[in-house]
């Protein structure tokens, strides 16, 4: 088995491919702490691993980000943990335990304006923040102020540069589209 790395734009995270689906298309999911890891043989696997802070399941990679340390030092164990965890068949996220994501129900023109949202950063933003290793989630709309929340998991999460990213890409973006949207804030 082969797993590459890549640099993602948060110096703290390095994304892990090991060739295969991880979560595939339809999910993923984020263990930002141990205690979030325990459902995830892998997560909890590379939790072990010493300054070990974020781990993060994409479609077909891994990000995992470092609390300190140097990813010399760190990189051999990461990867010995993928590579035995996939080797022995294991799965991935243990029987039952998925993770859930409440969200508010929307009705009317809200519901049409957040059908719209997320048709916006399932095509044009996921995408993009999957190949620096993260994820964008949709939490929310507020239809008297127009903010849009967001939760970024993976590289997201921390890295220097998301609220750049927030503001001048994906809030701009949105207001271009969807003249309701009038900010995007993280939660």
């Amino acid at each position: 088995m082969f797993i590459q790395t890549e640099s993602t734009p948060n110096p703290a995270t390095l994304k892990f491919l090991p060739g295969r689906a991880v979560m595939g298309e339809a999910s993923v999911a984020d263990f930002p702490n141990a205690e979030a890891a325990r459902r995830s043989p892998l997560a909890a696997a590379l939790f072990h691993v010493p300054d070990v802070a974020r781990v993060f399941f994409g479609s077909d990679f891994i990000s995992v980000t470092k609390a300190q340390g140097d990813w010399k030092h760190m990189k051999p164990a990461i990867l010995g943990a993928i590579m035995e965890h996939f080797t022995a068949g294991l799965p991935l996220i243990e029987d039952g335990s998925q993770e859930r994501d409440d969200e508010p129900v929307y009705e009317g023109e809200d519901a049409e304006i957040v059908v719209q949202i997320k048709e916006l950063l399932d095509t044009r933003v996921r995408p993009a923040v999957a190949n620096d290793g993260g994820d964008i989630i949709f939490k929310g709309f507020d239809a008297s102020s127009g903010v849009v929340s967001l939760h970024m998991r993976g590289s997201c999460a921390g890295c220097p540069s998301s609220t750049m990213t927030l503001k001048n890409g994906i809030e701009t973006m949105l207001r271009h589209y969807i003249p309701e949207v009038s900010a995007v804030e993280a939660v």
